[in-house]
This record gives structure tokens, C-alpha cells and sequence, in this order.
């Protein structure tokens, strides 16, 4: 069945998750039957369990009419969450539209990382998200350490933006400032206890490889770290140390593996005394962290 057929037939919701699942699966979306349920459910407005317990229920027509729309979304590989609007990261959701990149379940463990090196006995401490994009990593911070400020840097207009509307939604505004800077320009003389970046890190030969989801719709700003995915990077490395008080650190997101290895070795020549690595959700080498003396 086309999925156009599902407007006027009335079909019941196990009707619309199968005629759904084919047509991405056809549209080769590798998560087919989950897209289908989530975009469902996003028609109905209501959680993927309530979904699931009422497959015999019968879709009216601006329901249908929804679903069908966002179906055709997802066939031309627009990320899930740009069609839902939102994406939970830790235990926050946050708006999510084209302006920023998509947050990734492996970001919530740099924002775990950056969480564990926030010092506690400090009286407000401050954290910097270099690059917040959504301002998920931030809102995660502020929103699990009501103790501590936050200051929300992004190169991208268009990515403060939502990171402040994202803010203001959570109702962090007193905590959380986001501001327009090129890496570290409107931090002025502050110096923070802790900066989390998930910075562009891919070589830029590996792009035009990228899933469509990520290649199409990802601003490239956010996915392109140079030749050798190391361009931003190293400026971080350079610049960070003056950034921190002592004793503070610089937690960065990578490509993994090799380029971990870059990485500590960058950390390691800019004066970090401790730097250490963590591992993402596949067990790959990802996250490097590098502490101040």
C-alpha cells in the first residue's frame, strides 16, 4: 500500500506501522519499524507504550494526514528528530531543528565526564560548553548542578538561538548564558573549573561517506575538523589552558582511536598534567580529558 492510501481508509494503527515500516524500509532507513512507531506515535501524541497497547485503534484523517507527511520526511533521510521537533539527552529534552547538530547518545557520556570533573567543594563553579549547538550538554550540567553557572559558546547565530530557546524552556536562564564567540572571544577574563567540547573532529575526506541524515542535515560547521579533523581541536588544546583555573580541566568529544591518541599527545605538550581517556557506547576509545596542574 502507498503510504498516501492510508489518508482516507481510516487504517487502524497496526495498519499504519506496517505500511510506514515498508515504505522507509524501501527508502532504506536502517531503523524502519522503530521510525514508524516514534512518527506514530508523534501523529497521535502519545508515548510509544500507549502506541503499542492500542494497535486496533483507528487513525482519523488529520492523523493519517500527519503520519503520511512525516513518512515522506523520513523517506528523504530527514533525521527523526528534525521531524519530532525533540530529543531527550540525560534527563533533560531539548528542541532540536537544522540549525544544530543532532545530539548523539555518546555525548550524554561527555557531559557524564564533564559532570564527574565539576568540582563540588567550589562555591560556584564554572562550566563552559564550547560549541553548544542544542545547548544539551550545558542544560545537562545546569539542570543536574543547580550549584553551578554555565556559559554556552557557539560560532553559529542561528545555533545560540536555539541553545537560548532550549534554556529558557528549562527554565535555566538565571544559570546558563549563551553567547555568539568564535571558540573562547566572549568568555572576557573568566576561567572555568571545567570546559566540555564535542568540536568538529571529522576530516573533511569523510564527509561526503556520512549517512544522509548526518551529510544533509547536520550543519557542516559542526561535522568538519579540517584535513586531519584536528583544526579545531588543537586550537581548544592551545587556548584552554588559559581559560582554566588550576587544578581545572578540558573534556573533548573525538572521532576515536587514532585520533585519541593525537589528541593526548596535543594535551600533553599544552601543559595538561593528567589526561586521561574514556571509552563510548560500542567500547570505542572517545573522550579525552586533560587536567591543569
Amino acid at each position: 500500500m502507498d503510504p498516501d492510501a492510508l489518508i482516507d481508509s481510516r487504517p487502524s494503527v497496526q495498519t499504519a506501522l506496517a505500511v510506514g515500516a515498508e515504505a522507509l524500509r524501501r527508502a532504506g532507513v536502517e531503523s524502519a519499524p522503530v521510525d514508524a512507531e516514534w512518527l506514530l506515535a508523534g501523529a497521535l501524541r502519545v508515548t510509544l507504550g500507549a502506541l503499542r497497547a492500542e494497535l486496533q485503534r483507528t487513525l482519523e484523517a488529520p492523523e493519517a494526514g500527519w503520519y503520511v507527511s512525516a513518512l515522506r520526511r523520513r523517506m528523504k533521510r530527514e533525521p527523526l528528530q528534525h521531524i519530532l521537533g525533540s530529543q531527550p539527552f540525560r534527563h533533560i529534552t531539548v528542541r532540536v531543528t537544522a540549525d544544530a547538530m543532532v545530539p548523539r547518545p555518546e555525548t550524554e557520556l561527555l557531559a557524564e565526564w564533564a559532570l564527574d570533573l565539576l568540582p563540588r567543594d567550589a562555591r560556584r563553579p564554572l562550566a563552559i560548553d564550547l560549541g553548544t549547538g542544542t545547548g544539551c550538554i550545558a542544560c545537562a550540567i545546569a539542570s543536574e548542578r543547580p550549584d553551578a553557572e554555565v556559559i554556552a559558546l557557539d560560532a553559529s547565530p542561528r545555533a545560540a538561538m536555539l541553545a537560548r530557546e532550549n534554556v529558557a524552556g528549562l527554565g535555566l536562564s538565571e544559570r546558563v548564558r549563551v553567547e555568539v564567540s568564535e571558540l573562547f572571544a566572549a568568555l572576557g577574563e573568566r576561567r572555568a573549573s571545567v570546559i566540555v567540547s564535542n568540536p568538529p573532529y571529522l576530516p573533511t575526506s569523510l564527509i561526503a561517506a556520512l549517512a544522509p541524515e548526518v551529510r544533509q542535515y547536520d550543519p557542516r560547521g559542526a561535522l568538519d575538523g579540517g584535513p586531519d579533523g584536528l583544526r579545531v581541536i588543537r586550537r581548544i588544546v592551545a587556548e584552554a589552558p588559559q581559560r582554566l583555573v588550576p587544578g581545572g580541566a578540558l573534556v573533548l568529544e573525538t572521532s576515536g582511536d587514532e585520533q585519541v591518541r593525537a589528541v593526548v599527545a596535543l594535551m600533553e605538550k599544552a601543559g595538561f598534567g593528567v589526561v586521561e581517556t574514556r571509552r563510548d557506547l560500542a567500547g570505542v576509545e572517545r573522550f579525552v580529558a586533560g587536567k591543569m596542574r
